[in-house]
């Protein structure tokens, strides 16, 4: 499928609703709303159950996405917006949390594994493929014995919430690099 006319989506992964929204699990949803507001634009539902913007972030067409699934459901309102939109799956650039990084810490890529992360997982299921484009947010790992799912679903601490501004900052700044300069740059910027 040709790439030409396609806008990129960037999809920010979550739950859905207010009772989620500061949570771990929620902040690829955060980065996305960081960028929809330095593109000066409103998020609309969309009928591919998601929230979606179409605007243009450092010159490119971009649809920002957040789906109205649960994380582990992602997959199908993804799929529909490529679909809808014509984006192939290698102009799909997906934002999500990630357990095995330091908070705060970012680490870009295209295609690999899920790394038991469910949302990913759905993704890949519905989109038949992997080859998308992630940016993993490091939330860090639970302290003590505390279980990882209750982790990912309770808010920063005091002091993370001091930084999080900062890096989504950082995390919307990897993603623009991501549309406007290529991964392998952006890479090299933010890994």
């Amino acid at each position: 499928m040709s790439t030409g006319t396609a806008p990129w989506l960037v999809v920010g992964l979550g739950n859905p609703g207010p009772r989620y929204a500061r949570h771990r699990h929620n902040v690829g949803q955060m980065v996305v709303d960081v960028l929809a507001e330095r593109a000066g634009g409103s998020f609309r539902s969309h009928k591919a159950q998601a929230d979606a913007l179409e605007c243009r972030l450092a010159g490119v067409r971009v649809v920002l996405a957040k789906p109205h699934t649960y994380m582990n459901l992602s997959g199908g309102p993804v799929s529909a917006l490529c679909r809808f939109y014509r984006t192939p799956v290698e102009h799909v650039l997906v934002v999500h949390d990630e357990l095995d990084l330091p908070f705060g810490q970012l680490r870009l890529k295209a295609g690999g594994g899920e790394g038991g992360h469910n949302g990913l997982r759905s993704m890949s299921s519905a989109l038949g493929a992997r080859s998308y484009v992630r940016i993993r947010f490091g939330i860090g790992r639970p302290p003590g014995r505390v279980d990882p799912a209750a982790w990912v679903l309770s808010d920063f601490t005091a002091g993370e919430r001091r930084q999080l501004g900062e890096f989504l900052d950082r995390a919307a700044d990897a993603a623009e690099a991501v549309l406007t300069e290529g991964l392998a740059a952006a890479q090299n910027a933010f890994n």
